[in-house]
């Protein structure tokens, strides 16, 4: 959602390959009529064999208008009446048919100016973040340099940071694929998009993209903008988590404050919605009975989830000694072990060292003899030549 004029109509096109704007039927920004208001449609999409009903909502004119105090209460106080639907259904004696409407993700469109956040923008997702899971995009990213959107992309992170404003957080995995695809969405955050639905011819072969003089942009090509990362994490990768944070978090945080405001009476203390839908509950059992009832069921499945984590913990506790002192002892007998080579390789060296003295001993020994020998021989000589010879 955003101001009309920023490429949303379109981009709902190419994510699910539609039209939900004919020309009977234009898109928002091409109406006369410029009013903050919620539009829902439905769109029907096969993704790997399995039929997907996806119900679209648009928000045409926010932020169009000279004063836009409070523009974003609508929205507000639709997905707050998908949320109330839900809970009365659930409130019901029969729930098996209960039809999930709620809300459960935001696509929140930011202007390509390259200047970061408007103070709109940060507002309104300050006033939304409570309730639906934001992923930040930036639309018309064929409008930036490659330079130039890297350089927004940081701004904006930043300027989220500072503001504290809370994004939809992806899960965090063991898995080590699925630990790098969401490194590699986190490290793009926030998303730069390009929609279009015109089919081109590139080198031969058809894509979806926009023709500019400088060459084509191609929406589903990573390396033009991370529209096909979006559609992934949509519908293949991250629609049951989207949904899982949305009813264990968003709505869980509604309901309990809806269940809080009522009296026993069932009026609702919240002015805004009057009286709360009496569910069929068992006779004589006011809302705040069930809901402590309610809240006692889950402070015994807690403590239940708790001791069985400590129990886990400990297992894996032990484990993890268990696998210390393993290590420890081989690491211990691997000690051992060097000794004894180092020792019996020391006694080697002596034994070899106290040989060669000996030899050494013997050969200086031998050295003597030979040395006394020719001294022997050269005296024995000499007085042969000094005794005259007799006739």
């Amino acid at each position: 959602m955003r101001e009309s004029g920023l490429g949303k109509s379109t981009l709902i096109n190419s994510l699910f390959l539609t039209d939900l704007y004919s020309p009977e039927y234009p898109g928002p920004s091409h109406r006369i009529k410029k009013t903050v208001q919620v539009e829902q449609s439905k769109v029907l999409i096969k993704e790997g064999g399995v039929q997907l009903l996806l119900t679209i909502v648009d928000t045409p004119g926010f932020g169009d208008a000279v004063d836009n105090s409070n523009c974003w209460q609508p929205v507000i106080d639709h997905i707050d009446s998908k949320f109330e639907d839900y809970l009365n259904a659930e409130s019901r004696v029969n729930r098996r048919q209960m039809p999930d409407s709620r809300v459960h993700c935001c696509l929140y469109f930011i202007a390509p100016s390259g200047h970061g956040l408007k103070p709109l923008d940060i507002e309104f997702m300050k006033r939304l973040h409570e309730k639906v899971n934001i992923i930040p995009l930036i639309a018309k990213a064929d409008t930036l340099t490659p330079e130039e959107c890297q350089q927004f992309k940081k701004q904006i992170m930043r300027e989220i940071q500072e503001h504290k404003i809370k994004i939809y957080e992806f899960p965090e995995t063991d898995d080590e694929e699925e630990s790098k695809l969401v490194k590699k969405i986190k490290d793009r955050l926030p998303l730069a998009v390009v929609g279009s639905n015109t089919i081109i011819e590139v080198n031969g072969k058809r894509v979806r993209g926009r023709q500019y003089p400088w060459g084509v942009a191609e929406v589903e090509n990573g390396e033009h903008c991370d529209f096909t990362i979006l559609r992934n994490m949509l519908i293949r990768t991250h629609m049951q988590d989207l949904k899982d944070v949305t009813n264990n978090v968003h709505y869980e945080n509604y309901r309990s404050r809806k269940l809080a405001a009522v009296t026993y009476n069932g009026v609702d203390n919240n002015k805004n919605k009057g009286q709360l839908t009496k569910p069929d509950t068992v006779e004589g059992m006011s809302p705040l009975a069930q809901m402590e009832e309610e809240r006692r069921e889950h402070v015994t499945k807690m403590k239940k989830m708790e001791m069985e984590m400590e129990q886990v913990f400990e297992m894996k506790v032990k484990e993890k000694i268990q696998k210390l002192k393993d290590s420890e002892a081989e690491l211990q007998r691997r000690h051992e072990q060097m000794r004894k080579n180092l020792e019996a390789q020391h006694k080697e060296l002596e034994e070899k060292r106290r040989q060669l003295e000996e030899e050494k001993v013997s050969w200086e020994a031998q050295q003597r003899m030979l040395e006394q020998q020719k001294l022997d021989a050269s005296r024995y000589t000499h007085v042969n030549k000094d005794t005259p010879e007799v006739c």
